[in-house]
């Protein structure tokens, strides 16, 4: 009986969702928006590939993942920032509005049971907006692209999680709020404060920096880079599912405002101490086909003898290339291979074109067993061997490991524009007209 119950909620909340202006735009833009980036990608990628000038110059370079996937589902990533919100807050302010809630409220069932429909049937339309982004990976492979299935995978369960986050911020303002226009403004405020907290964050270390991983752009970055982190899933759900709850507790009307507002600081107390537990989650997995987040074999079986804390102290400027360099090149993989690795930035400027202490500027310390290094160099094998100095281990012998040899692929997206451009809105709109006749529309 519960389950013919939840069915039902379901369905109602389904036809809410086609009932939805915001959401049949989302579907009538989301395809113009992915076809204008693939087809820019693979244009792109062709010219990198040696398009009409022979062959590529450097095709160890080109991967599918880097070239087409990651900036055609940055399509997704815009859309769920700016156009998804608005879907959500929709099903929830109107029934605030108009008076709907209240009646929900009398009806059995419990109001996290009806959350979970709504929540669920967002979800579900989010996959439906998909369908471009499959059409351009068939696409892709029938120009004769090649695609890594766990790579590719991994990029697609970042951006539904991506989604889900998108989803319960909109909820829970809708939730708080008086209004759908007080909800989105609430809305934007959290995605230009995340945005805020991981530009500020950026080289920094501390707190501040493992705050800014688990921010949306942040934590997207990490599967669009190939890398799945066991704690950045953990984190995003642990959001997800406590921004529902909150929704739950502030539209259950029945309850006091003392009560609520009680519910809400011991949600925010169990929330903390669930993130956390999930940052220490170290486990990591790189589902990259050119192993681009992990040491050579030999050198992570050698990492993964050490057992003391190594303490590095950088001081490099936020806006230097070597920072970069050595963020992406060696400590995202120390960070997989190295459970206790603490990282401190101390440069006193952003650019690092007027630090106070120039004859220390670049240096790079390592510290382990009460044993300090210096080294200024940011190449991942001199690295290697200063910390196998200080954790007195042998360096490896060198292995051969087989060159990852590129994916080079000179071709123009044909067909793309005739699908994404015209197929595909006419689609949209045949679809919600054929629809609308069926479905009542709101007042």
């Amino acid at each position: 009986m519960r389950s013919l119950k939840f069915r039902q909620l379901i369905a109602k909340e389904w036809r809410e969702l086609l009932a939805s202006r915001a959401y049949w735009l989302l579907l009538l833009m989301i395809g113009p928006l992915v076809g204008q980036a693939f087809i820019t990608a693979v244009k792109l990628y062709a010219e990198a590939s040696g398009s009409g000038a022979g062959a590529a110059a450097l095709p160890q370079a080109l991967t599918p993942l880097d070239g087409v996937l990651v900036p055609t589902f940055g399509a997704y990533d815009l859309a769920a920032t700016f156009f998804l919100p608005f879907v959500a807050i929709r099903l929830i302010s109107a029934e605030k509005q108009s008076g709907a809630l209240k009646l929900m409220l009398q009806l059995p069932g419990s109001i996290g049971a009806k959350l979970a429909a709504k929540g669920l049937v967002l979800l579900a339309g989010w996959v439906v907006s998909c369908v471009p982004a499959f059409v351009a990976l068939a696409l892709w492979k029938s120009y004769g692209g090649h695609l890594h299935s766990p790579e590719t995978l991994n990029l697609l369960l970042g951006h539904l999680l991506r989604a889900m986050l998108s989803i319960g911020i909109a909820v829970a303002a809708a939730a708080l709020a008086e209004s759908a226009a007080s909800a989105a403004i609430v809305t934007l405020g959290f995605t230009v404060g995340t945005w805020a907290l991981d530009f500020i964050a950026a080289g920094r270390g501390g707190l501040l920096q493992q705050l800014a991983n688990y921010t949306p752009t942040a934590a997207l970055r990490s599967f669009e880079q190939g890398l799945l982190r066991l704690n950045t899933i953990v984190v995003i759900l642990v959001i997800v599912f406590s921004t529902f709850a909150l929704a739950a507790v502030w539209l259950n009307t029945g309850r006091t405002l003392r009560h609520r507002l009680l519910s809400t600081l011991a949600l925010a107390a169990i929330l903390v101490v669930l993130m956390f537990g999930a940052v220490s989650l170290r486990t990591s997995w790189d589902l990259t086909e050119n192993r681009r987040n992990s040491f050579p074999a030999a050198d992570e079986a050698a990492l993964r003898q050490i057992r003391e804390p190594l303490h590095i102290t950088v001081i490099l400027a936020p806006e230097d290339p070597r920072l970069t360099d050595f963020e992406q090149n060696v400590l995202t993989k120390l960070r997989r291979n190295l459970s206790h690795l603490e990282v401190k930035y101390t440069a006193g400027s952003q650019t690092g074109l007027f630090e106070g202490s120039e004859d220390h500027y670049g240096e790079i310390w390592y510290e382990m067993r009460g044993q300090k290094i210096m080294d200024r160099s940011t190449i991942e094998q001199v690295v290697l061997e200063q910390i196998y100095k200080l954790g007195g281990i042998n360096p490896p012998a060198a292995s051969e490991e087989a060159e990852f040899p590129g994916y080079p692929l000179a071709v123009q997206p044909v067909w793309a524009a005739t699908v994404f451009y015209g197929v595909w809105p006419v689609m949209t709109i045949l679809t919600w007209w054929l629809i609308r006749r069926k479905v009542p529309q709101p007042s």
